[in-house]
């Protein structure tokens, strides 16, 4: 190799090396899509129109529109300026009370359903921008009156739930009385003869046992009757004499 060859290619690896130390080059900065512009200039033309400057309004509005010429809030805005307020929002209306913080943006918002259409309820109003809403002040809303609630009755108070009463104890069931023995006139006769005999052999408990049952099977037999108190007798005077 030549000596200006080697000169050659020393100088190319100096300028390699050159570039390899430079660092990273700079990354350029995207421009903003278009409808990111628009949207930014929409906003400036809206705060421009409520301080009442409706000439920068209308520039910033035509940059938008070169930006994103559907931006359909850069058409509300240039119709807000353009056109007849009653002719965007209807004749009818009906009257509201401004309360304490209403603003005629938060207003926009509640009744119109879009707070860039506040140039536009300015403008039905009457006022022009920059406009201080005060409470007592009476503004025209566009549209039908919302209806008004039904009031509400409170709900009456449940009855107290009263516990059932105890059920009292249930009174003892008599005991039924023993049926009376069905009537039969022979045992009573048998009894009775058994009864005479122990009374004649001085069992005068057993006598009057066997003629008061020999009574019970034969309670209209007199002789019956008086044999039992003949015995009940002699019993009662055994018993005195103990």
């Amino acid at each position: 190799m030549t000596m200006r060859g080697k000169m050659i290619v020393t100088a190319i690896l100096a300028s390699s090396l050159a570039a390899c130390s430079s660092g990273p080059s700079r990354v350029k900065t995207l421009p903003a899509p278009p409808a990111a512009n628009a949207a930014g200039d929409v906003d400036a033309a809206f705060d421009l129109l409520m301080q009442g400057d409706e000439g920068g309004a209308r520039k910033r509005l035509k940059t938008a529109l070169k930006h994103d010429p559907m931006n359909a809030n850069a058409q509300l805005l240039n119709e807000s300026i353009a056109r007849d307020p009653k002719d965007l929002l209807g004749p009818q209306s009906y009257p509201y009370v401004v309360r304490s913080g209403d603003t005629i943006v938060t207003l926009a918002q509640r009744f119109l359903g879009n707070r860039l259409k506040a140039y536009q309820l300015l403008r039905y109003n009457g006022f022009k921008a920059p406009l201080t809403l005060a409470a007592g002040q009476v503004l025209r809303i566009p549209g039908e009156p919302p209806r008004p609630e039904p009031v509400r009755r409170p709900d009456a108070p449940a009855a107290p739930v009263r516990p059932a009463p105890s059920p009292s104890p249930a009174a003892p069931k008599p005991k039924p009385a023993p049926a009376a023995p069905k009537a039969n006139p022979a045992a009573a006769r048998q009894l009775r003869t058994a009864g005479l005999a122990a009374l004649n052999q001085g069992q005068v408990v057993r006598a009057v046992g066997l003629l008061r049952r020999a009574s019970q099977l034969d309670p209209a037999n007199p002789l019956i009757a008086r044999d039992l108190a003949r015995a009940e007798r002699i019993a009662a005077t055994v018993r005195a004499k103990k």
